[in-house]
């Protein structure tokens, strides 16, 4: 089965093609935009087909970020996923930024505990925890820096993402720590939706405090979602 994944959840408008039948990328497009990935999504898509030689009726599958990361590109890279799915008839799968991310640092940091960690901006950190298992065990959830120290340095997790020198920091003291940055590379994504396999259809990760604060305890509890 071939896969298309696309990733708009950051400054990137990415998308590769992934043949899952041989575990192998077939072709890539990734442009750096920062904004703009609507007008540029399509282009994208079909400079990586073009570069996997293959075309949308080739395609098994759609895996699409959904998230945390940036409200416009989040809506355009799942609604594209979700319009091609749709007229090839095929699934659409969606992957989270933080466990694309925490996949990235575990194959570094192979049975260890992960905190993939955004900053969100206002003093707000979009956070998701994984054992060395790598099956969720907190989040996705809006944490503050403190909560993030306290995780971090119960589990003394390898840290990801853009808010990792900001725990580390705030910690004082050192961690492992993988990738610095806001999304995974595209080829992950493309990885990840072939291990998960179909289910809901993929919607937007839009984390509210109010809504995803963690109550006391919860590091020792470690409730899942």
């Amino acid at each position: 089965m071939k896969v298309l994944a696309i990733d708009c959840a950051a400054s990137l408008c990415a998308a590769c093609v992934y043949d899952a039948a041989v575990g192998r990328e077939l072709g890539r497009s990734v442009l750096d935009l920062g904004k703009g990935h609507a007008e540029h999504l399509m282009a994208v898509i079909a400079e990586a087909l073009k570069a996997g030689a293959t075309d949308y009726a080739g395609l098994g599958a759609v895996a699409v970020s959904v998230g945390p990361g940036s409200f416009t590109g989040l809506r355009v890279g799942v609604s594209t996923a979700r319009g091609l799915a749709l007229a090839l008839k095929v699934p659409a799968i969606g992957v989270t930024t933080l466990e694309a991310l925490a996949a990235e640092a575990a194959t570094a940091f192979p049975g260890r505990a992960m905190l993939a960690a955004l900053d969100a901006g206002r003093d707000e950190i979009h956070a998701a925890l994984y054992d060395e298992m790598s099956a969720l065990t907190y989040g996705p959830a809006v944490v503050t820096l403190a909560d993030a120290v306290a995780m971090a340095s119960e589990c003394s997790a390898v840290l990801a993402g853009t808010a990792a020198t900001p725990i580390a920091e705030a910690a004082g003291r050192t961690f492992d720590v993988g990738p610095r940055t806001a999304t995974a590379d595209i080829l992950t994504y493309a990885r990840l939706a072939v291990a998960k396999g179909q289910g809901e259809r993929p919607k937007p990760l839009y984390l509210r405090g109010a809504d995803a604060k963690p109550q006391a305890g919860f590091i020792l509890s470690r409730q899942r979602p």
